[in-house]
């Protein structure tokens, strides 16, 4: 095993020829590169009883369930929040096509955007169970903009999903009304011209009870349908930050020194055996 500080004592100028020349490399590269700032936007998941019917209604069921969603509520928007869906609706909407200095032209500028967009942008569930939306951008007062608009389309997709239940359920309410509605208005007629004094009314009594009951449950789903309760809750806005989070210039520099000095003891050390032999 060769000595490594008498190696080090006999080199030192070449290894710390080889570490500046590294640093001055790498550090001219990280200096040219643009400062990019983050900005987060941090949500809680609101809890799905909201959007369900059976539960708003009922008393004793309402006081079983939180406000505030569980973690795993969070999964599928996390999910959502892969989808090149939403990173396109944002390019459109802050064009930026123009920010990002994208060449291509129409549909292919938004794709190219909304990619670019995509790459600097985290979206993720936090150890504390929080959805964290990051964005980072050159521009320090774009960053927080894009991280608002981002869990803005996240929230939105989702009201819309849980709604969509809600929706087709309404429209199936509706039709089953008019159906029982005209059986009994049938009925009525039936009775007006029936020869009897006493004609038997307890099957349109029947069918009028049941569309006093369609009446009810279509204002019930007609509210949760109108009220489009949130998935998300915000928590935190993203905000504008003064300092650059990339380059981190410090630990790159502290990182390159190690590693150069690294290299330059196993070249130094293959070196000295090489002489040996």
């Amino acid at each position: 095993m060769p000595d490594i500080i008498d190696i080090i004592a006999r080199r030192w100028k070449q290894m710390l020829g080889l570490i500046v020349s590294s640093l001055l490399v790498v550090g001219i590269i990280t200096f040219l590169r643009p400062k990019k700032y983050l900005s987060v936007a941090t949500a809680v998941p609101a809890s799905s009883f909201a959007s369900d019917k059976s539960k708003i209604f009922n008393e004793n069921i309402q006081a079983l369930y939180s406000t505030l969603g569980t973690t795993d509520d969070l999964d599928l928007v996390v999910g959502t929040g892969k989808l090149d869906t939403v990173y396109t609706a944002v390019s459109e909407q802050f064009n930026l096509y123009d920010h990002y200095k994208v060449k291509e032209q129409g549909d292919a500028a938004v794709r190219k955007a909304a990619l670019l967009l995509k790459k600097n942008t985290k979206v993720m569930k936090s150890e504390y169970g929080e959805l964290k939306v990051k964005v980072w951008d050159t521009d320090k007062n774009l960053a927080p903009q894009l991280a608002n608009a981002i869990i803005d389309i996240l929230n939105n997709i989702h009201q819309r999903l849980q709604a969509e239940g809600n929706l087709s359920v309404l429209t199936s309410l509706k039709i089953n009304r008019e159906k029982a509605k005209n059986i009994s208005d049938s009925v009525r007629m039936a009775w007006r011209n029936a020869d009897s004094l006493f004609p038997d009314t307890s099957y349109g009594n029947t069918m009028q009870a049941q569309v006093k009951e369609y009446d009810k449950l279509i204002n019930e789903y007609q509210l949760m349908v109108d009220s489009k309760p949130p998935v998300l809750i915000i928590v935190e806005q993203a905000k504008a930050t003064d300092w650059p989070d990339k380059p981190k210039k410090t630990l790159i520099l502290i990182a390159t020194a190690f590693l150069s000095f690294l290299f330059s003891l196993l070249v130094a050390m293959a070196i000295e055996r090489r002489k040996k032999t």
